[in-house]
């Protein structure tokens, strides 16, 4: 069997709404030989059912049960690629962002010389408000200044760097701050200005105002040692 180009992880709970047009734009990679682990933490909406219907008509599709919590279920399906041997690049992606269509080969193209062992790409922001481009501009731009990335910049990294860091926290929000932080101390990010495009919907549904502020002061209080549990309570 020949080698695939990219393990693609995505955790999912009750995504059916979204989660066919989702799988779709990753057809082009699919077919060059990536690999995908849909890695649902206790879905009831259906999203099961699409899933499977889209992995009868399409190879590289594995839908895997695993403990409710983005970090476990990312955990658990990096564990799939892990166990299944070599050492093609692992990309966490969330359910509602799609990629590039040549994603794969420029994951490849920078951890090629080894100055980078992860990485992440610039986002744009899809909805209607105003704000979002201007959010993703600063997302991208604060990223590049601090080497941290968030989740909907579609982390990338090696095998080893994931290993290395031993996966993602255990933790109930923060998770991408986290690994981002620990990983960075191995390599700085590989900061990809090609962009994954990702849904303004927890902008426009909660404010755009409103959600930008909550996120800011989650963050400031994670930095000043705020369990990441007791943020969490916070932020539902």
């Amino acid at each position: 069997m020949a080698q695939p180009t990219l393990h693609i992880v995505m955790p999912v709970l009750n995504e059916a709404a979204g989660i066919t047009a989702t799988l779709g734009q990753l057809q082009p990679l699919l077919a060059r030989g990536a690999r995908l682990v849909v890695a649902d933490g206790g879905s009831s909406d259906g999203t099961r059912d699409l899933v499977h219907a889209f992995a009868a008509r399409r190879s590289g599709v594995q839908w895997l049960d695993a403990p409710r919590g983005r970090a476990r279920q990312m955990n658990a399906g990096a564990q799939v690629s892990v166990d299944a041997g070599g050492e093609t690049p692992l990309l966490f992606l969330h359910a509602d962002t799609a990629l590039p269509s040549d994603a794969d080969s420029l994951i490849a193209t920078a951890l090629a010389d080894g100055r980078h062992h992860w990485g992440r790409f610039d986002v744009a922001i899809q909805g209607r408000h105003w704000l979002l481009p201007v959010i993703a501009f600063f997302m991208n731009r604060r990223s590049r200044a601090s080497g941290i990335a968030t989740g909907d910049q579609a982390l990338f990294m090696t095998r080893a760097a994931f290993e290395a860091v031993r996966g993602f926290p255990d933790q109930p929000l923060m998770e991408d701050i986290e690994i981002s932080a620990r990983l960075k101390r191995l390599t700085p990010p590989a900061c990809l200005r090609a962009r994954a495009r990702t849904s303004g919907r927890r902008w426009e549904t909660h404010g755009v105002w409103r959600t930008v502020l909550l996120m800011w002061r989650l963050r400031l209080a994670y930095w000043r040692g705020v369990p990441a549990a007791q943020l969490a309570e916070r932020y539902r």
